[in-house]
């Protein structure tokens, strides 16, 4: 059953997923619990071979949310505003000169987006997220806004917002350990030093600290995934850190990543070999960090599958765990006081298997006030939600398509519920066979001349929202 459901997925990517509810515990191909697809799009719509990390941005003027999604070649913009019709509005390039790579990294700070990459020469591209709003006709091809060269190729990038540093890690600069960028003024970046006494961090988070130790409230905190144990750095003073702990925990294969809830008490780790090193089920390491000087470990939570573990993120009292093979699990951590953790509903975005393999989802963006999720798979970008959360977007914005007569042999009639800018015609390949851009003169109906298409199915999307099938005689 999965290895033809694989068959049938590789057969499809070429298509953009629409809204597909989870039902029996499928949504279309892929496995689900209490997770509905809103949307998916191949990593071929951005002109890529794969897709890897993702972060998003809520535009503080208009409320729109835009996902940012790291692929080999670059980083793409798509408005998920409405998550059934997800806009590509278009992309930045990687840097210039610089070759496709695995890994690309992106984190946001005053409206801008920062990214790095482990391909040479790269640097830190800096993007201003306000120029989504004035795109007429997506997608588009934007140029960076800024860049710092100060360092070549890196594997991560972590921003405190609260103090405007970003934090780069896994370069060649300072063992590995996080060079310190000042980003307050966002286009005119300024390094501040390093740290590299406990050599490479191949992921980290950094917090305004406002937990239990009373000792460090208020201090800035770098929490490190080190590659064999987990790092706490005091970064208040960037000319002089001071290290406070250092964490270490048993079947330690490789330390890849960590974040804090928000209460600054607990921290989860994952361990992206252990599964494959000892052969048991996905693992989640958490400590308790009421003494910083001293964490201690608090429990540990084994999945339901034999997945990897990637990135993980704290949502309230969930914790949201891209899973590579088996997708993204969201974790009931409302007990963890207690030890007590399980899982609430998954979406699984690689339907073959759940083996400990690198492929499937390598991360999730769970911050939109909406509910609305990003997954970033190798395949592509998906967007979901929890199937018990009503869709917030305000049906009288979306745009509705009427085609007739369908199926048709000269003409079809388009009338739409909106003002028609774009259309666009696809075959089943996925391949564009009619683009119509022009001053339409009745703005909510055209008729569509398809005389010199063949007989078959064909695809009509209007302004870039969700397509609409016909049949040409």
């Amino acid at each position: 059953m999965k290895n033809i459901l694989t068959i049938l997925l590789l057969s499809i990517t070429v298509f953009s997923y629409t809204q597909t509810p989870c039902v029996g515990g499928f949504a279309d191909i892929y496995p689900c619990n209490n997770m509905d697809l809103m949307s998916f799009m191949p990593v071929a719509d951005f002109d890529s071979g794969a897709g890897n990390d993702s972060w998003g941005w809520t535009d503080p003027d208009t409320g729109k949310e835009y996902a940012l999604f790291c692929n080999r070649s670059n980083l793409a913009f798509v408005d998920i505003t409405d998550p059934v019709n997800p806009i590509y509005i278009g992309k930045m390039n990687r840097t210039p000169g610089t070759d496709p790579n695995t890994w690309r990294d992106v984190k946001v700070y005053n409206n801008y987006a920062f990214v790095v990459s482990e391909a040479s020469g790269h640097g830190m591209q800096v993007f201003d997220l306000t120029r989504l709003r004035d795109v007429s006709a997506p997608p588009v091809v934007f140029p960076q806004d800024a860049i710092n060269d100060s360092f070549g190729s890196a594997h991560n990038i972590v921003i405190n917002e609260d103090t405007g540093y970003a934090y780069i890690v896994g370069t060649t600069s300072f063992n590995g350990g996080p060079i310190f960028i000042n980003i307050q003024d966002p286009e005119n970046p300024v390094n501040e030093g390093g740290y590299s006494v406990e050599g490479y961090s191949h992921d980290a988070q950094v917090i305004t600290y406002n937990g239990e130790d009373t000792e460090h409230v208020g201090k800035e905190l770098y929490i490190g995934a080190n590659e064999s144990s987990v790092v706490i750095i005091d970064v208040t003073n960037k000319t002089s850190p001071i290290k406070l702990s250092e964490i270490f925990y048993s079947n330690t294969a490789y330390t890849h990543q960590i974040w804090i809830d928000e209460n600054h008490k607990y921290l989860y780790c994952n361990d992206e070999q252990d599964e494959s090193f000892f052969g048991f089920n996905t693992r989640n390491i958490v400590f308790d960090l009421s003494d910083l000087d001293n964490p201690q470990l608090h429990h540990q939570y084994f999945g339901t599958t034999t997945a990897i573990d990637h990135n993980n993120y704290v949502v309230g009292n969930e914790l949201y765990l891209a899973n590579y093979r088996a997708g993204v699990r969201v974790i009931d951590i409302s007990d963890i006081d207690n030890n007590n953790m399980s899982e609430d509903r998954f979406f699984d975005t690689f339907p073959n298997d759940n083996s400990a393999n690198f492929d499937g989802a390598w991360s999730v963006y769970p911050f939109f006030e909406s509910g609305n999720i990003v997954i970033s798979d190798d395949i592509g970008l998906f967007i979901v939600r929890a199937s018990d959360l009503p869709l917030t977007t305000d049906e009288n914005e979306l745009l509705t398509t009427n085609l007739y007569p369908n199926p048709a042999e000269n003409i079809v009639h388009i009338s739409t519920t909106k003002n028609i800018e774009k259309i666009e015609v696809s075959n089943i390949l996925g391949e564009k066979v009619i683009t119509i851009n022009e001053n339409f003169s009745d703005t909510k109906n055209y008729e569509l001349d398809i005389t010199t298409l063949n007989t078959g199915i064909y695809f009509i999307r209007v302004n870039n929202f969700k397509a609409s099938k016909f049949i040409k005689k």
